[in-house]
């Protein structure tokens, strides 16, 4: 499988349809965009993992969520500047053979990750 995402909004209880998201590569402490995309209506990366296993390396990567984007999208009125603006995920792949899965439960306030299954 590789490596996906999936956000979750605690604020309204739904998948987080529409946020923007960026994946980066780290090396030497220098990110590099791999990609832009928009999660779909179940909150998760679009048309498949971001890699499959055969194209996925080992190494450190970076998940950057736009939520205070996104909850601004649904009408939700936040400070300026807001308390949670962009959230990055720093994590790393050691074996390319399993499936690393990126989730994350955010509202405004507040935000939290695991390595799902």
């Amino acid at each position: 499988m590789g490596l996906s995402t999936h956000v979750l909004d605690t604020m309204h209880g739904t998948p987080a349809a529409g946020m923007a998201v960026e994946l980066y590569s780290v090396e030497g402490g220098e990110a590099k965009l791999v990609k832009r995309f928009v999660l779909n209506d179940d909150g998760r990366n679009p048309d498949g993992p971001l890699y499959d296993n055969a194209s996925l390396k080992k190494g450190k990567y970076r998940l950057t969520f736009d939520v205070a984007g996104y909850f601004r999208a649904r009408g939700v009125q936040l400070p300026d500047p807001p308390f949670l603006d962009r959230v990055s995920l720093d994590f790393g792949i050691a074996e390319t053979s399993q499936h690393y899965h990126v989730p994350l439960l955010a509202s405004p306030w507040s935000y939290s990750t695991y390595r799902g299954s």
